[in-house]
């Protein structure tokens, strides 16, 4: 039995007790977002270098190093898993989009800031995200299709914003309009990513290119 003084107070005893519990509580919870967030960064990498229908659980629970009930704890279905992946990807990407902002006042430095951040993400044979999973679309459930989908449209409104920002300022002329040019330069990227991708030739593409689609369309 526990003994209290006058007015109910807890001995010292109870109180370390109490005050280690929040520590313990803490270190809890900051061990399940370290394994939350290893099978998100695990999970991504088997997408854009396996599918998403080629990798399972059991993959998963072997890199990782856990077993597949505690993945199920964290993500009860794959599209939770799925869901998740996107939605990290879409703040870092966003993130990133803010940083080149910041850095790059023009819109060819801007774009050719994009360009880089675009091959970086693919190196180490890893096909862009977006990509890998719109290549399977109609493999994937429809909560990550429009997830995808979702995420084609962020990039494609940011590149069509900074264009207009460009057409605006007298940089680059209208040609055939911001969206247009920006879908040429977001196709021209994922295409050559998945050609490169399946030669493994370590072919890039010319930054020479983003004057020719914006200045000359």
């Amino acid at each position: 039995m526990i003994e209290r003084s006058a007015g109910c107070a807890p001995t010292g005893k109870v109180k370390q007790l109490e005050r280690r519990a929040p520590r313990g509580e803490a270190d809890g919870k900051t061990m399940a977002i370290g394994t939350r967030d290893a099978l998100i960064k695990t999970a991504e990498g088997l997408i854009r270098t396996k599918g998403y229908a080629a990798f399972s659980y059991a993959d998963l629970a072997k890199t990782v190093g856990i077993s597949k009930p505690t993945i199920h704890h964290h993500f009860p279905a794959k599209e939770d898993l799925g869901t998740a992946i996107v939605e990290a990807y879409i703040d870092r990407v966003r993130r990133d989009f803010d940083r080149i902002e910041a850095e790059n006042g023009g819109v060819i430095a801007r774009l050719e800031a994009f360009f880089a951040m675009f091959r970086k993400s693919t190196e180490s044979g890893f096909l862009p995200l977006c990509g890998a999973l719109a290549a399977e679309m109609s493999a994937l459930p429809a909560g990550l299709q429009k997830m995808t989908k979702r995420f084609f449209d962020i990039q494609l409104k940011w590149l069509s914003g900074i264009i207009e920002q460009g057409i605006g300022r007298g940089e680059i002329p209208l040609g055939c309009g911001a969206r247009q040019k920006a879908f040429m330069l977001l196709s021209l990227l994922e295409g050559s990513s998945f050609i490169d991708w399946a030669t493994k030739d370590g072919d890039v593409i010319d930054d020479g290119i983003i004057r020719l689609i914006i200045e000359g369309t």
